[in-house]
């Protein structure tokens, strides 16, 4: 069976670089959580997943706004 990218840090990356893609910050965190880390690179990585999740939650809200924009707008 083949590791969904969401478990996996490196199939993610790979997508990301091949299709510009975000993971999920849910995916994102269930990664941080399956990793054997330090307390100390844990925290670190768990505030750098708060910011991606605020930057994520921004960048979202943005492609929706500019979704909702084009989809309303006249073909032309």
């Amino acid at each position: 069976m083949a590791v969904m990218y969401h478990y996996d840090p490196v199939t993610a990356l790979e997508e990301l670089n091949e299709d510009a893609t975000l993971p999920n910050p849910v995916h994102i965190r269930d990664m941080i959580l399956r990793r054997n880390l330090t307390p100390e690179r844990a925290l670190e990585l768990n505030r750098e997943f708060q910011e991606y999740q605020r930057l994520f939650g921004e960048v979202l809200q943005r492609g929706k706004t500019l979704l909702g924009e084009l989809a309303e707008a006249p073909p032309k």
